[in-house]
């Protein structure tokens, strides 16, 4: 069912699917019957990781490497290749599987529909989160499917719709106002008003998916990992990526840093290396292109100044706490300019028009049209991205009296029934709006 489901929005490219399904089974298989701490296990385990990579190469990165070595008169014929949807995702999650029977943290699945279904199981196939196969391996066999499970599972998945139908797209209509607007018309207020618009866009509509994906999964009985934990409500940088999506974070983490060294290096330039070549590859794994890459150096650089000076833990007051926190978001919306622009120098210029260095007006008549407009919206994203409503249920939960919980219980069915409905009205009358990742 979920390569039906892959087949019937890329039919061609199911068979790119199944060759990933097939391929990481085989090579598992191959690694465990070869004798531990073989070079040729670990020639196999680097021709398996090749194998995926040189797949995610040719449909996600040659043409850009391409383009840039013919700017050196390299000549070289651009493939122009579709990008397979969720490409990025599957083949973290298959290279993920064989890694870990590889270093024996899981035992090989020698039944190929098992592996099949980890690697195209269909709620999180398309854009994460990424899932362990550790995170599944015995709920694959050994789940319930209860009452609970897919009420539980509704709750979630009707929370992720609404998060994208309502404040994603909502959120987009200013976003693209502001980042299609020219350098001189885009007033100062609004370039600031169109950045924050994207950070709320980008959170709502992939956490959104990530709610959808985690929802649907349980109600199958599946239980995935978290993927997002309010990452703007963050103090650091440091902690920021300890929110925002988990799951791809904790790959990096696990099968590049650590392997790398991690931090229990001997020099600093060590540590500084590993650091390089993770954010380097994270900001890769976005998209092939070169604000991508100096998106993830920027987050090098900020990470490196943490990690070597300690701060935010060194910060004994609150004044400079708060600060620091400050410093934490505005680098967070720079960053989503340069996620968000078309190339690195379109988001060169729209950071100029934020710091009105574009000859452009302070404010515009814009501004006041779009707040009146999406004011409901852009209030509702701000306390939606902090943990406002999960403390107030918290406190809910927690009541002694058992009327206060029944009436909090009612309130929230009618006040989803009733979102839900408003939802559905924008799904049918509004523009075809993707999630943003489906472009990862």
């Amino acid at each position: 069912m979920s390569l039906g489901f892959y087949a019937f929005g890329e039919p061609r490219f199911v068979l790119v699917m199944i060759a990933s399904i097939l391929f990481n089974y085989l090579m598992a298989i191959v690694i465990t019957k070869l004798k531990t701490g073989t070079a040729l296990r670990k020639v196999s385990l680097a021709f398996c990781i090749a194998g995926n990579l040189s797949v995610l190469f040719i449909y996600k990165y040659f043409d850009f490497a391409a383009s840039n070595l013919n700017k050196l008169g390299a000549g070289i014929p651009l493939l122009k290749l579709a990008l397979p949807l969720g490409i990025s995702f599957f083949t973290f999650q298959a290279m993920s599987y064989v890694i870990d029977v590889y270093r024996g943290d899981v035992k090989v699945q020698y039944k190929p529909h098992y592996v099949g279904l980890y690697i195209s199981f269909f709620p999180q196939l398309i854009a994460g989160p990424i899932v362990r196969y550790r995170t599944i391996e015995n709920q694959i066999d050994n789940r319930t499917v209860s009452f609970d499970d897919l009420s539980e599972g509704v709750r979630r998945f009707l929370v992720g719709f609404l998060k994208k139908l309502l404040l994603a797209n909502n959120m987009a209509v200013i976003a693209d106002r502001a980042f299609g607007m020219g350098d001189a018309e885009r007033s100062v207020v609004f370039a600031w008003l169109g950045a924050v618009a994207y950070a709320f866009q980008i959170l709502f509509d992939f956490s959104g998916y990530s709610d959808m994906a985690i929802g649907l999964a349980r109600m199958f009985g599946f239980k995935l990992s978290e993927n997002f934990n309010y990452p703007y409500v963050s103090k650091s940088i440091t902690e920021f990526w300890r929110r925002w999506h988990i799951s791809l974070g904790q790959w990096f983490r696990d099968y590049v840093y650590y392997p790398l060294g991690g931090s229990r290096v001997k020099t600093k330039a060590r540590l500084v290396f590993n650091l390089f070549v993770v954010w380097l590859l994270t900001g890769a794994w976005h998209g092939a292109s070169w604000n991508f890459i100096f998106w993830g150096l920027m987050y090098f650089v900020i990470l490196t100044f943490e990690k070597f000076t300690g701060i935010p833990g060194r910060l004994k007051t609150r004044p400079a706490r708060g600060f620091y926190q400050v410093f934490t978001l505005l680098c967070i919306l720079f960053g989503r300019v340069l996620f968000r622009a078309d190339d690195a120098p379109s988001a060169i210029r729209y950071a100029a028009s934020m710091l009105g260095l574009s000859g452009n007006s302070f404010f515009s008549d814009a501004v006041v049209r779009y707040i009146r407009d999406y004011w409901v919206f852009l209030i509702a994203s701000l306390l939606c991205s902090t943990e406002l409503f999960k403390n107030l249920r918290a406190r809910v939960d927690a009541a002694q009296k058992k009327s206060i919980r029944t009436g909090a219980n009612a309130f929230t069915v009618v006040f989803y029934s009733l979102c839900f409905i408003w939802a559905i009205s924008y799904l049918i009358l509004g523009a075809h709006n993707p999630f943003i990742y489906f472009n990862f």
